[in-house]
């Protein structure tokens, strides 16, 4: 990963490993295996692998909701010990109250940090500004399109204000349309907020679509073996000659991988 060295990187992920053990059997599964990655701070960075070699386990020690076996992850030069404000993840579920109006999902980070009530809402209010949601405040879920609950639940994610965004496959289950629609604003979003993200997908397209840089991580035990990185201008065209030749590589190194497996 390009560095810019007057910069301390956001995140450094040194010697990072992560082994899993079966409680009743004892049987250990090695899932990742010395990851080192550098991560500039306003960055955007798409991380990509075979199915089921990790990704996941990488983004949850970022965030500090597993503990690794070897290694260490430095958020901003300090070891991560445990999940923290500065981190805030988004998931391919959208993990809403059903009970909670689209307000009242937004505002509950700042609800359960001890915000009072009428901050917490204009607060909330000000980033459904920021995804486009204004006028839906008190819809509840189940009246709202697939797009629409992920953006509620990264204005909620981005409500505690977080200085990095961990998305994992955030934009799978939507239909081809919405998904890029998705993809188009979160750009301009990471454009407007300079909040450094780190994006998790199986996408080949998403990551050429999204990433300035793309991480390629091995099958399982995964380690990185392949970083591309990607100068071209916002916003892409996905059929531009660069956008098709740089998928074009990141495909063989997937099909590489998995050819060995």
């Amino acid at each position: 990963m390009a560095m810019n060295t007057a910069a301390q990187p956001a995140l450094s992920l040194r010697g990072l490993a992560k082994t899993f053990t079966e409680k009743k059997s004892g049987h250990k599964l090695e899932v990742l295996s010395g990851i080192d990655l550098e991560i500039e701070p306003g960055s955007l960075t798409c991380i990509l692998g075979p199915s089921g070699c990790g990704k996941t386990t990488l983004l949850r020690l970022i965030g500090g909701l597993e503990t690794p076996s070897a290694g260490e992850v430095l958020f901003e030069g300090e070891p991560v010990a445990g999940p923290g404000p500065e981190r805030g993840m988004v998931f391919q579920e959208y993990a809403l109250f059903p009970w909670r109006t689209v307000i009242k999902n937004v505002s509950f980070g700042l609800d359960i940090g001890g915000v009072g009530r009428d901050e917490a809402r204009r607060a909330a209010q000000q980033y459904l500004q920021v995804v486009d949601l204004v006028g839906h405040e008190d819809l509840y879920p189940r009246e709202l399109s697939g797009g629409m609950k992920q953006r509620v639940a990264i204005a909620r994610t981005l409500a505690v204000e977080p200085k990095i965004l961990l998305m994992d496959e955030p934009f799978a289950s939507l239909d081809a349309q919405t998904r890029n629609g998705m993809q188009e604003f979160l750009v301009d979003l990471w454009r407007r907020t300079g909040t450094t993200i780190v994006f998790v997908t199986h996408s080949v397209d998403e990551a050429v679509f999204l990433g300035q840089d793309v991480v390629g991580l091995s099958r399982r035990p995964a380690r990185v073996v392949s970083e591309f990185e990607n100068p071209q201008p916002y916003p892409r065209n996905r059929t531009a000659p660069e956008f098709i030749a740089l998928r074009a590589r990141i495909l063989e190194y997937l099909t590489e991988e998995m050819a060995e497996a």
